[in-house]
């Protein structure tokens, strides 16, 4: 693959940092930390307003036509000051599946409002992404029974990023045909929002269910439970591959951060970064940051070219997971007493990175899931010769 962006991904890149620079501080953050939503309104009109929300939505409603390394791009650039918007949740987890799967109706509802910034969507992935994780099929917790005007969904979704603001809900249903995946309003009768927050402090909210309705039009891909576990795999490919891009981000902002720590912070009369454990560690931190990128961005560049990329994602999982972790946990030490301060910014990339191992599911975890698909693969060419 080519890793050089094109023009068109170039001015994304630089519409978003120029943004996000000039909007987000370590003190607005800390404020917004602080509100009952925590959720920056002002950035995310900003980023409406610069037409950056509907990058990867289809033009005939309003988008740019784009795809996944576009989408990282905006997810890298927001990971590297950790803005508290719900990005991932609206744009990858929401936005894609319903242009890809849902209906002419649903499209319609809510995929204008996503560019305008007036509709914020999430997905409820957590139960099925960690089955798949330690080799189960991803089958749903939630379950739902047929009626001649829908379905009728009962049972309870933990952690759904930005559920209590969230629009629709995308949420993967097991039915007796086999799995659905269902766009409930969380405002719908049956619904209740249990607050929940998380290792970086963002809102993930159980949603608990109990007989809600859900008509045709709200079930992607029609419906068809014989399709299910096909658009739940396509779903998960870009939900990982998008919180690679979101540790990408984070990861290098900070090592950037560590390295003007070191050449500012002085011992015995010399900087820090003078010290040849400090630089090795933090070349340590700057090598897994580009391991990370380089996963990443090869996930993203097969997804959007229609490519096998189950593997790829799952190595840059991996990578996201194992050396992601290992970098905000280096540059935090690396800061010494400072790092363990909550009001010094560098403690933030820490509790954004592991929040993403943790969302990711456990290195180890993701080497056996690899396994797996190698030796299926292997079993697949065994067959064929």
């Amino acid at each position: 693959m080519d890793f050089t962006f094109t023009d068109e991904q170039l001015a994304v890149r630089e519409a978003v940092t120029g943004i996000l620079d000039g909007l987000v501080t370590p003190d607005r953050v800390e404020e917004v930390e602080a509100t009952e939503d925590r959720i920056d309104r002002d950035l995310w009109a900003a980023l409406a307003d610069a037409d950056l929300l509907g990058l990867a939505i289809p033009s005939t409603h309003g988008g740019g036509d784009y795809g996944m390394v576009e989408l990282s791009i905006l997810l890298e650039a927001q990971g590297k000051v950790v803005a508290p918007i719900p990005l991932w949740a609206t744009l990858v987890l929401g936005a894609l599946p319903i242009a890809e799967f849902g209906s002419d109706a649903l499209r319609s509802e809510l995929l204008p409002g996503v560019v305008a910034g007036q509709v914020i969507l999430t997905a409820a992935l957590a139960d099925v992404a960690n089955d798949i994780a330690v080799g189960g099929p991803g089958r749903p917790s939630v379950c739902a029974g047929s009626t001649d005007t829908g379905l009728v969904v009962s049972g309870t979704a933990f952690a759904v990023p930005y559920a209590h603001l969230a629009n629709r809900v995308l949420v993967p249903v097991a039915t007796i045909e086999g799995t659905v995946i269902a766009a409930i309003d969380p405002g719908a009768p049956g619904v209740t929002i249990e607050r929940a927050v998380t290792t970086n402090r963002e809102i993930h909210p159980h949603v608990h269910l109990d007989g809600v309705a859900v008509g045709p039009d709200d079930l992607l891909a029609g419906g068809d439970a014989t399709k299910g576990a096909e658009v739940l795999a396509w779903i998960l490919e870009r939900a990982w591959t998008g919180l690679c891009a979101l540790q990408v981000g984070i990861a290098e902002a900070a090592v950037a951060q560590t390295a003007d720590y070191l050449n500012g912070r002085e011992q015995f009369g010399v900087p820090l970064a003078t010290f040849q454990g400090t630089k090795l560690r933090l070349a340590d931190a700057a090598i897994d940051t580009e391991a990370v990128r380089v996963t990443a961005q090869q996930a993203a560049w097969r997804l959007d070219n229609g490519l096998p990329a189950a593997r790829e994602v799952n190595v840059a999982s991996w990578f996201a997971a194992e050396s992601g972790q290992r970098v905000v946990f280096a540059t935090q030490h690396l800061h010494g007493g400072m790092g363990a301060d909550i009001s010094y910014p560098i403690h933030r990339y820490f509790l954004w990175g592991k929040q993403i191992e943790l969302l990711l599911g456990s290195p180890s975890a993701q080497l056996a899931r690899l396994g797996r698909q190698v030796a299926d693969g292997l079993r697949t060419e065994a067959v064929s010769a």
